[in-house]
């Protein structure tokens, strides 16, 4: 079974975290979110959720890839926390899936493991880089990295982790089931 890391911290973007654990799930993707503040967080529009774990107590060599919801401060936490850009770069050395969306592909660029293409939220590629930044598409996959631009491509986005780690069939299943 495939097996997905969420990294989220406070502030992070409600629709997009749970719309990727969802529908993850829905694909029986081995789901676990990982808390850095801890294991109950709130998010930038105050709905409050609890964790699976906190980001100390995480292997990466347990996971086939690793997500990164966006929201702020939630993404400016990724990109500083010791813990989540050393997992960012165990990743990557391990040639394994990472995800981000709106402002975490800035998390992504702080760890040192977004490709050439990519996208995010509207004004963050400033933050990134110009060079290979596309505004005209919602999910851009870059060999390993999957980037999306924020809450209104979150089910796109989980529905491109599902066709990643599951392949078509189950990819259309869900998307089917989702009316999407």
């Amino acid at each position: 079974m495939a097996k997905i890391l969420v990294a989220i911290a406070d502030g992070f973007e409600e629709i997009e975290a749970i719309s990727i654990i969802d529908i993850c799930r829905r694909a029986d993707i081995e789901v676990v979110s990982a808390g850095v503040e801890g294991k109950n967080l709130v998010g930038a529009h105050n709905i409050k959720i609890e964790m699976d774990k906190k980001i100390t107590e995480v292997d990466s060599s347990d996971f086939d890839m690793i997500v990164l919801p966006g929201g702020l401060p939630n993404a400016f936490t990724l990109a500083e926390d010791k813990d989540v850009q050393r997992l960012l770069k165990e990743f990557k050395e391990k040639n394994k899936k990472i995800g981000a969306i709106c402002a975490a592909p800035y998390a992504l660029h702080k760890a040192g493991v977004l490709n050439q293409n990519y996208t995010c939220y509207p004004s963050f590629e400033k933050k990134i880089k110009d060079d290979g930044y596309h505004d005209d598409k919602n999910v851009i996959t870059d060999n390993n990295v999957i980037t999306s631009r924020g809450p209104a491509t979150a089910m796109e986005f989980a529905l491109e982790i599902v066709k990643t780690l599951k392949g078509e069939e189950v990819y259309k299943s869900v998307k089917a089931g989702l009316l999407a």
